[in-house]
């Protein structure tokens, strides 16, 4: 089983939200929920096997299985996995959804909608249920993957790029970074060199500086608030930073926005 038809026209039954953790006292478990849907988020690499159909589990990827399906997990080692047990409406337009997917840039935003529900469920059972109804539509509406590609970036990578973009304004550490995307500090490097061809630590100050150039051509910010929301607040640096990247001061990126023809590229 690859790809499920769901409906979503109304609000789940929300029977059950939490925060899961597997491997210690096993390292498989083989169940169906005969009447309930799952919705799980990853936070580790495993292996399921849904209906007869192997999948792969890493962090950042989601799944949504339906009732009655057996699903048979291999750990390896602590495994931990936000989930949400539920019914889902039976008519409606369906729309077809893969059983497993990466949740890509949407994971901050997955991650942060379940765990609002995780600690809503014990006073405000309904305020739970729609944060799960929210993250059942974003589900739906993932960024399709290109089928067999069998090149695609680890899903860590997506995550760890929806983290840097979020908060270039911040400083920015790699092992804080690959905390995020669930991964090691030595595994992100790895996988983010494979995908992406360029360093973790070169991505955030080429982002940075890509950032400052299309402000200061299109805002009127200042140009020490510009440095600040790019995370690099001492001028001199950004002064130097603009001038090693962008090849000019950011006093002419800025005049070059009254003269789109002259605009370095």
């Amino acid at each position: 089983m690859r790809e499920i038809q769901v409906h979503l026209e109304g609000p789940p039954v929300v029977t059950s939200v939490g925060f899961a953790i597997h491997g210690p006292a096993g390292h498989s478990d083989h169940f169906r929920l005969p009447d309930l849907w799952q919705l799980h988020l990853y936070r580790y690499e495993a292996d399921l096997t849904v209906g007869g159909t192997p999948h792969t589990i890493r962090p950042g990827r989601v799944s949504l299985i339906p009732p009655a399906t057996p699903c048979h997990y291999r750990y390896r080692g602590r495994s931990e996995h936000l989930y949400a047990h539920l019914r889902l409406p039976v008519s409606g337009t369906p729309r077809t959804v893969p059983v497993m997917q990466d949740a890509g840039p949407e994971l901050p935003t997955l991650s942060t909608l379940m765990q609002q529900a995780v600690t809503a469920w014990p006073s405000t059972p309904g305020r739970a249920a729609a944060e799960i109804w929210t993250a059942l539509w974003r589900v739906a509406h993932l960024a399709p993957a290109e089928r067999g590609d069998q090149d695609a970036p680890h899903p860590a990578v997506n995550t760890a790029v929806a983290h840097i973009e979020a908060r270039l304004a911040s400083p920015l550490a790699v092992p804080d970074i690959a905390r995020a995307a669930g991964i090691s500090h030595t595994h992100l490097t790895r996988v983010f060199r494979a995908a992406t061809g360029s360093t973790v630590v070169a991505y955030i100050r080429q982002r940075r500086l890509a950032r400052a150039r299309h402000l200061l051509r299109e805002s009127t910010l200042s140009i020490s608030a510009i440095a600040a929301q790019v995370g690099i607040p001492d001028l001199q640096a950004f002064n130097k930073a603009c001038r090693r990247d962008l090849g000019a001061s950011p006093r002419v990126l800025r005049a070059t926005r009254q003269a789109p023809d002259q605009r370095l590229p």
